[in-house]
């Protein structure tokens, strides 16, 4: 699902008139004719979507999806991970432990644009490259990213993540897949190249590291870029499900 199918950001537009919209073939916003008689469009309200439309047409071409973040419900943030998927930042973190003002960060995935790079404590795990990393991405993805990951960072390395979040728990609970990502990840058939690693054993891995088994920090990588691949997969997965769910099944339904 695309942002210009979408009506919901509109005040006064919720998800029933959305859904009237779409099954009297209002699907796009071209579509869109403020003559056409849909319940719950009055003229006001007509007049608000023509506003609408007129800006938001302006902020897409400008690739403006912090507006897009700001106007859509925070329910809703899924739509945009269409319009900006090949700007769209994944990254997951792993650290000593899950308080942010007593334990470190490890490592950092990013993966994007089909690459993947990873910033390791000691190394190369700053602040400055950090930002480097956010700052031209459009969408950040993250699972649980919300409450742990973007926190921890910001925490840790006293820098402010302010790119719109695409965190995946919260579409992957509407959809009715609940628990952790590997959890998820099997129930919808994603494989794991080491299923048996777990978050502990990334935290045993980093202090087998910290003790001088460089082995031990390959593996600590390779689990934390599979966590930081996978969410591609997954967020392919998960919106391609609510489009149909959420969009495809009223639009046909005329």
């Amino acid at each position: 699902m695309r942002i210009e199918n979408s009506f919901i950001p509109v005040e006064g537009v919720g998800e029933t008139t959305e859904r009237r919209l779409w099954r009297e073939g209002v699907t796009t916003w071209e579509s869109f004719d403020p003559a056409v008689d849909v319940a719950g469009v009055g003229s006001t309200t007509a007049d608000r979507i023509e506003s609408f439309i007129a800006e938001a047409l302006t902020r897409l071409d400008d690739g403006d999806s912090a507006y897009f973040d700001r106007t859509f419900p925070s329910g809703e943030r899924w739509r945009l991970y269409e319009n900006f998927r090949e700007e769209t930042c994944f990254f997951d973190i792993e650290t000593t432990g899950l308080d942010e003002h007593r334990n470190q960060v490890t490592t950092v995935s990013f993966h994007r644009d089909g690459e993947t790079t990873t910033l390791v404590a000691g190394e190369d795990l700053t602040a400055e490259r950090l930002r480097e990393r956010f700052a031209d991405a459009s969408l950040l993805a993250t699972f649980n990213g919300a409450r742990f990951d973007v926190p921890f960072l910001e925490t840790s390395f006293d820098i402010e993540i302010d790119t719109p979040h695409l965190d995946l728990m919260y579409p992957c609970k509407r959809i009715g897949l609940s628990g952790g990502l590997k959890p998820i990840e099997k129930a919808i058939g994603i494989e794991r190249d080491r299923p048996d690693l777990s978050g502990r054993d990334a935290v045993r891995l980093w202090r087998e590291y910290e003790r001088g088994d460089d082995d031990a920090l390959d593996t600590l990588v390779s689990y934390n870029r599979e966590d930081t691949e996978n969410l591609r997969t997954l967020a392919d997965a998960v919106t391609e499900t609510l489009h149909e769910d959420v969009f495809v099944a009223d639009a046909v339904e005329r």
